[in-house]
């Protein structure tokens, strides 16, 4: 299935029914008196995580949700029915935002959480709300409120303790395929990755971690090189970045310490916030390394990227495709997950909505006949 992780769509509440004007007409009964129903409420909107669902590809095609509008009221104190509600199933970890203003609305980061995305009109009022002691025979409804309609942008973060940074081929698919049961695609070639891959990695018997592998970041990503920023909003809810380096590049030409710094310049340049996240050093690819020379080369690049200004809270030494240092570095990780806060939700802005006014009441002319009814819509 194509991954898809943005996606615009407009969503459209049901309208309220409208209340009804009658009375109650039999025989041996005079004055009956008013026997209006209410309308019936308008679909709303839900939108609700699920777990089952990895993409936002069914709202790339189909953009626009309608609920039905709500029944009106009618004659004998029959009340019209309500519609029914419609649900949007979204993947864990969707940001939902309000497309013209950009405030967060929800943030569905629990499986199953459901959240209402437009709310649905409240149904008329029937003429025999209105009766009191001095009007015995009412001759006034109101109408349905309108339901909610909004154009909403969709965006998936996906929900991992660790993200994999990194230059296009510097084996975090590799990393991710050596510790984890996930098997992304691999090859010689940049941008193997396309889409984000998610895998998880058990320590023990009641210890594990989620890490995300991303598609590689190159220089000038701020400016639409490779794919651009693209897929860096996946790191927002990781914990830890870690960021892997090659340290055998096939192009002799290549500057290791060159592109680390770059990589860390345009994560700064996309959210100052995530470049402030704890991010390790991971320098792979020793196997490519003759063995006597692999110490001076771990030596020289960490002190070059120290004097270029790099900053990095711990390094780690290891080669992915055989597995060489990655059990130490995993249960490094995993000791300092547990030593964090768990991660915070994606800060929402309160979807308050003001109380939805009554529908407009509408007046029968004294002259209209009301002999059966008067239903919504015909004044």
């Amino acid at each position: 299935m194509k991954f898809i992780d943005e996606a615009r769509i407009e969503v459209l509440a049901g309208k309220g029914g409208d209340g009804c004007a009658a009375f109650r007409r039999e025989k041996y009964v005079p004055r009956g008196g008013p026997s209006g129903g209410d309308g019936g409420k308008g679909g709303s909107v839900w939108a609700v995580a699920d777990r089952n669902i990895n993409t936002l590809v069914e709202f790339r095609y189909t953009r626009k949700f309608l609920a039905r509008n709500g029944q009106n009221g009618m004659s004998a104190e029959c009340y019209g029915a309500g519609a029914d509600d419609i649900t949007l199933r979204m993947p864990v970890g969707t940001v939902i935002s309000d497309y013209e203003t950009g405030v967060v609305l929800h943030d569905l980061n629990t499986d199953g959480k459901k959240v209402l995305v437009a709310q649905g009109g409240k149904g008329g009022l029937g003429n025999i709300h209105f009766k009191s002691s001095i009007n015995r025979a009412p001759r006034q409804f109101t109408r349905g409120t309108p339901g909610e309609e909004r154009m909403l942008k969709l965006e998936l973060k996906v929900l991992a303790d660790v993200g994999l940074l990194g230059l296009p081929n510097a084996g975090k698919s590799t990393f991710i395929r050596s510790v984890s049961a996930a098997k992304p695609k691999v090859a010689d070639y940049p941008f193997t990755t396309l889409h984000p891959n998610l895998g998880v990695v058990r320590t023990d018997e009641n210890r594990s971690f989620v890490i995300a592998d991303i598609p590689g970041v190159i220089e000038g990503a701020a400016e639409g090189a490779g794919l651009g920023h693209r897929f860096l909003r996946h790191l927002a809810r990781t914990r830890l970045i870690m960021h892997l380096v090659d340290l055998a590049p096939f192009d002799p030409e290549a500057d290791p310490v060159h592109d680390a710094i770059a990589i860390a310049s345009e994560l700064e340049k996309y959210d100052p916030t995530l470049a402030e996240k704890p991010r390790w050093l991971i320098l792979n690819k020793l196997d490519l390394i003759p063995e006597e020379e692999r110490q001076k080369r771990i030596d020289d690049f960490l002190k070059k990227f120290k004097k270029a200004g790099g900053k990095a809270d711990r390094h780690f030494s290891i080669a992915a495709i055989n597995g060489d240092g990655t059990k130490p570095l995993i249960f490094a990780i995993q000791d300092a997950l547990d030593a964090m806060p768990p991660a915070l939700p994606v800060h929402t802005e309160n979807d308050i909505r003001d109380v939805m006014p009554d529908g407009e009441t509408v007046y029968i002319d004294e002259d209209a006949d009301l002999d059966e009814s008067h239903e919504g819509g015909d004044d």
